[in-house]
């Protein structure tokens, strides 16, 4: 039924114009495509003819933070390409949130899981950047949800969230596991907001080291495969996205148990990773902000959103100036410029970097310089204390 959805949809999208559409003029003759030779909608992409000023951005104004990145191997990589890399974008610190990352491992009964790098992994990996570049990486933590509700998960998990922060973890990186796929002992979905992991977020808030959160997906994930879906493209290029309303937790609960998990822990500090997949509707994200103080946002992997509303977006970040960092998510240098466009000029119609997340086009929203400081580091070095102000102005 979806593949035949998936025709369907091609052929209404693909047909050649006809009389009724185009004007008589531009009816198709004798010699036209067949509707099998023209392209399906997701290939359809032609440059554009428009004529506007241009500013290709290579390098971020300000020194910047990147607080969402991932080195899955920095306990034993070679750093120097990425500092080289970094020093070519104007950015600062790295925050490498992959700091314990993880191994496939089989079960017993044949199947595979992720289970964390345990051992001294992290206290490498905090060792190499130190040495490698003084100052110019941070590392997070991460902690393995795999046996919440045996006796001494608790126990063991917390001791080695103390360890690593006294190794030097500047913070915890929750995956979106939680909430989505993660399993307890006894093979119950684990909710993002289980009370059994409050001790979890209390220590962390003891310790003074903020929590980077990813939870849920882009809410399309949950909504029909058909042609009224926006991220269609994306399902079809990556169909193991899609969310199943019949078998996971709607959107709207995975989103509402983060909530109430930041409402629970006041005294520690969240940052929604991916402007909390609310960059589509940007009045909701900002009252959730106004609600609960304690959190903080980041704009990973959703810059095509901010692009597409660059008035809204600006007005936005102006109001929410001191709650906002920038994140990028994957490591890929050439990306960058097209955020800072975004982000530092009023260019229009330009393209994003990846056409899945955005088949529209960018128009940039040539924020403040002051907006531009906070979200590049001066909102970071609020909640990092372990970032060396020294490579940041004075002002």
């Amino acid at each position: 039924m979806l593949r035949l959805s998936f025709m369907l949809l091609a052929l209404v999208l693909a047909s050649p114009p006809t009389a009724h559409s185009q004007g008589a003029e531009a009816a198709p003759n004798a010699d036209s495509k067949a509707d099998s030779e023209w392209p399906v909608f997701y290939e359809y992409y032609p440059p554009s003819t428009l004529v506007v000023p241009e500013h290709e951005v290579r390098r971020a104004k300000y020194p910047l933070v990147d607080v969402h990145s991932h080195l899955f191997e920095m306990a034993d990589q070679d750093l120097s390409e990425v500092v080289a890399e970094m020093d070519e974008l104007n950015m600062a610190v790295m925050v490498n949130l992959s700091g314990r990352s993880f191994d496939r491992v089989a079960n017993p009964d044949g199947t595979m899981r992720f289970a964390l790098r345990g051992g001294d992994y992290l206290e490498r990996a905090v060792e190499n950047g130190r040495v490698s570049a003084p100052g110019r990486f941070l590392v997070f933590t991460n902690f393995d949800l795999n046996g919440l509700g045996e006796a001494d998960w608790l126990e063991r998990t917390l001791a080695q969230l103390e360890t690593d922060v006294a190794n030097g973890a500047q913070g915890l990186k929750v995956y979106k596991s939680l909430g989505l796929g993660a399993v307890d002992a006894e093979g119950k979905r684990i909710a993002v907001d289980d009370p059994r992991l409050d001790p979890i977020w209390a220590k962390c808030g003891e310790l003074e080291v903020p929590v980077l959160i990813h939870s849920g997906e882009p809410a399309a994930f949950w909504l029909p495969k058909d042609e009224h879906n926006e991220r269609l493209f994306e399902l079809i290029q990556k169909p193991e996205r899609y969310r199943d309303p019949e078998r996971v937790p709607s959107w709207d609960q995975i989103m509402g148990e983060q909530r109430n998990l930041f409402a629970k822990h006041p005294g520690t500090t969240f940052v929604m990773a991916h402007l909390g997949w609310m960059g589509n509707d940007l009045a909701r994200l900002g009252q959730l902000l106004d609600e609960l103080p304690n959190v903080y946002t980041e704009i990973g992997a959703v810059l095509g959103e901010l692009g597409r509303q660059p008035k809204t977006a600006h007005a936005w970040f102006v109001r929410y100036q001191d709650r906002v960092l920038f994140g990028k998510d994957a490591w890929t240098p050439s990306e960058y410029h097209v955020y800072f466009r975004v982000l530092e000029t009023d260019d229009e119609y330009f393209d994003y970097y990846r056409r899945r997340h955005a088949f529209w086009k960018m128009y940039g929203m040539k924020l403040p310089d002051e907006v531009l400081k906070k979200l590049y580091y001066k909102n970071a070095l609020e909640i990092l204390p372990g970032l060396d102000r020294s490579l940041f102005p004075a002002d």
